[in-house]
């Protein structure tokens, strides 16, 4: 055999024969449930999120790609607000030329100007000191007479 033990084969194990959770499948094949094409929403989603790569390879450079990609590590939301923007207007035909890097920073610049406009002082930290009375605004703040 290739390796393994004299005990293990690496194919004929019975279903009886495999833990709970585990299935005979292997890594890559689709599941271990038997036939059938998975989840028709789940097809549908995974077809429509290989069609916006496919129409943001084309309207971006890949500088511009691979920073929308970083971007969509740290705020997703972000990402995919201008993922679905440039795919709008790929489909609309309002894009020229490829959208660089600078053009990609200047999209994520405005939403997030318009998200924060939209959040107000939700998202803002305001710092508020409490005032005591021995503190003044007095010229005479040189402490002298402290010692």
């Amino acid at each position: 055999m290739s390796g393994l033990p004299n005990n293990i084969s690496s194919a004929g194990v019975s279903a009886s024969e495999i833990p709970d959770g585990f299935s005979l499948a292997g890594p890559n094949s689709g599941g271990g449930t038997g036939g059938g094409g998975g989840d028709p929403a789940a097809e549908q989603a995974k077809q429509r999120q290989m069609q916006r790569e496919a129409i943001l390879e084309q309207a971006m450079t890949p500088d511009a790609l691979a920073r929308l990609r970083r971007v969509k590590l740290v705020k997703k939301d972000r990402a995919s607000a201008v993922e679905g923007m440039i795919a709008n207007m790929a489909m609309q035909g309002k894009i020229d030329s490829k959208i660089t890097e600078g053009k990609l920073i200047e999209m994520l610049e405005g939403i997030t100007f318009a998200q924060q406009k939209k959040e107000g002082d939700k998202g803002k930290i305001s710092i508020q000191r409490k005032k005591y009375n021995f503190d003044s605004d007095d010229s005479d703040d040189n402490d002298d007479d402290l010692l």
